[in-house]
């Protein structure tokens, strides 16, 4: 299998202007169901799995998962952001360098999956809660200089956990081959 279908094993995201109610509430529906996923997909593994690797020079499966959680904390928190200030500029962070800490190569993921099922509780409380004046609003991502609208948000986290749940599922399906 090509590297590129490794790193991106469902697509690239890709974001369409023109969606429904119907795709919104999809999108959370995913967002939602996200936290069990996970952890019915990893409460069974051995500390060896959870140190494989879903890709060559990938991250190992614990990395993926305490990078959700870190990920979604912070997509939370832009959410929050553009539904109270106008056009904020969000505070990007390094990923690579967050999942080397200590916390991201814990191979107990008890903590990481806590946060993720307390945090998208939350989340999809506040993201069921929006309306199309809401949806519509924006955050600027530095590093791109782009705008990105709630809606787009929603959309790329409903894809980011399908994406990451896969890296898990290839993990677990590479039996450590990336591992060297």
């Amino acid at each position: 299998m090509d590297i590129g279908k490794l790193k991106f094993p469902i697509g690239k995201f890709q974001f369409e202007n023109d969606f429904n109610e119907h795709q919104i509430e999809n999108w959370i529906k995913t967002i939602s169901e996200f936290p069990e996923k996970v952890k019915k997909t990893t409460d069974n593994l051995s500390t060896e799995q959870l140190n494989w690797k879903y890709r060559p020079n990938g991250w190992m499966i614990k990395q993926v998962v305490h990078h959700c959680a870190d990920s979604h904390m912070n997509s939370f928190i832009r959410f929050k952001l553009a539904l109270t200030e106008k056009l904020p500029i969000i505070r990007p962070y390094y990923e690579d360098r967050w999942a080397e800490l200590v916390d991201s190569v814990n191979n107990d993921l008890f903590d990481s999956i806590t946060l993720i099922k307390g945090l998208h509780s939350k989340w999809v409380k506040l993201l069921s809660s929006l309306n199309k004046k809401d949806l519509i609003k924006e955050f600027v991502h530095p590093e791109h200089g782009t705008k990105i609208s709630l809606a787009e948000n929603i959309a790329f986290y409903a894809w980011h956990c399908e994406h990451h749940l896969t890296h898990i599922l290839q993990g677990i399906k590479s039996e450590g081959k990336y591992n060297v």
